[in-house]
């Protein structure tokens, strides 16, 4: 018995095997006749032989499989700056002076103007070097007040200057009839400014009384001076701010200062990040060296230098496409054409009566425009003011659900 059932082991094994060698068939084609085998002459009268399991066979023993090792990964040269230490930074630059192939790229020279460029580059708005010259300052942006439909106040206030503080209070005073529920103030057209103070007389027309609005910090100096609001807000309603990639200095300041006492929504792109005190320099060649030497600092740290201010809601915008809009607003009939849509022509008595359809007028002529080529342009639209009033008719909806829920209490 025991010779047997090894018999038969050895014939399982044998089996596999050859199925192993064995060529794979190939798929019949639809309609070839199937192949059948022939049965063995005495198979059936001879008994199979009992089947062995392949899980109960030993297996001769695996190694594991060796893991392999990690591809080498480049550092970028700003990752292997931070990464390296005192010692490997100097133990990189006499290797290099030993071995590159060009000597001259780490002259003492070159070094140190690759130095200058990696230190400006880290320092990003902190240091800037100009070319001395003449400065001309740009025409003075204006501030415009408009009514738009909703009841939404909409405020430019353009260049910060004592001129227009003036004109914001008037505005803000001129809503006492009738004011508005929302108000939406446009930080875009406003010039780099490092006037921080009237910065502060805009934040006080919005903020409570007593707060600490903001500090300029002078670490060299040791100095610090505090900003706080003096006088009762004069708005105290929904809030929304406008901001774009060149809303700097002082108009980002007072994006983030009304984000953090009055939780306004700001719309727009990050900020250009130069809320600081800057320090001209001249140099010895006639060029200027730009250095912030005071720092912008909010009660709650939020950080504004040298990052900027990110907003809420971020509207990528072409800056060309902001300056046209901003320039059709203030040229034409106000920004209200540039966020409402002209209304469609509709059928009505009056076309019914004279047997004409302006619906389908106004398609046709869409379509001749098109045919000569001349197809009709689509009127600009100012998508960041777009997405503010989305935002308000939004948070009067959820206000007008939560006062309703409140009121079946």
């Amino acid at each position: 018995m025991k010779k047997s059932a090894l018999l038969a082991t050895v014939l399982a094994l044998a089996c596999v095997q050859a199925q192993e060698r064995l060529p794979v068939p190939s798929p019949l084609k639809e309609g070839a006749p199937a192949f059948r085998a022939a049965p063995v002459q005495g198979s059936e009268s001879k008994r199979a032989a009992p089947a062995v399991p392949l899980a109960s066979l030993p297996l001769a023993e695996e190694k594991p499989a060796e893991s392999p090792e990690p591809a080498p990964r480049q550092l970028s040269s700003h990752d292997a700056a931070d990464a390296l230490s005192e010692d490997e930074l100097r133990q990189v630059i006499e290797i290099l002076r030993g071995n590159y192939l060009n000597p001259d790229a780490l002259a003492d020279a070159a070094l140190a103007r690759a130095g200058m460029q990696g230190l400006l580059d880290r320092l990003g708005s902190g240091a800037r070097i100009f070319v001395a010259g003449k400065k001309t300052e740009p025409p003075a942006a204006q501030f415009r007040s408009e009514m738009l439909d909703g009841a939404v106040a909409y405020l430019r206030l353009g260049t910060l200057t004592p001129e227009n503080i003036a004109a914001l209070d008037a505005a803000l005073e001129g809503f006492g009839a009738k004011p508005p529920t929302a108000l939406v103030l446009d930080l875009r057209a406003t010039p780099h400014s490092t006037d921080f103070e009237l910065a502060a007389e805009c934040c006080r027309r919005f903020s409570p009384k007593g707060r600490v609005l903001f500090s300029i910090k002078k670490p060299k100096a040791n100095d610090e001076e505090i900003l706080t609001s003096r006088e009762d807000p004069r708005w105290r309603g929904l809030l929304t701010v406008l901001v774009d990639g060149s809303t700097a200095g002082a108009g980002e300041v007072i994006a983030a200062v009304l984000h953090t006492h009055l939780r306004a929504y700001v719309i727009g792109q990050q900020t250009k990040g130069e809320a600081a005190q800057f320090e001209e320099v001249p140099l010895a060649a006639g060029r200027v060296l730009r250095v912030a030497v005071g720092e912008v600092t909010l009660p709650d740290a939020t950080p504004v230098f040298p990052g900027g201010l990110t907003p809420d809601l971020v509207v990528n915008v072409p800056q060309e496409k902001t300056e046209e809009v901003l320039q059709l607003a203030m040229n034409g009939s106000g920004v209200a054409s540039l966020v409402i849509e002209k209304p469609r022509a509709r059928m009505n008595e009056a076309a019914l009566v004279a047997g004409t359809n302006p619906e389908l007028d106004e398609v046709i002529e869409i379509q001749r425009q098109r045919a000569n080529g001349n197809s009709p342009a689509k009127p600009p639209r100012d998508d960041m003011l777009q997405r503010a009033l989305d935002y308000i008719t939004s948070v009067r909806v959820f206000g007008a659900r939560e006062a309703a829920a409140a009121g079946r209490k």
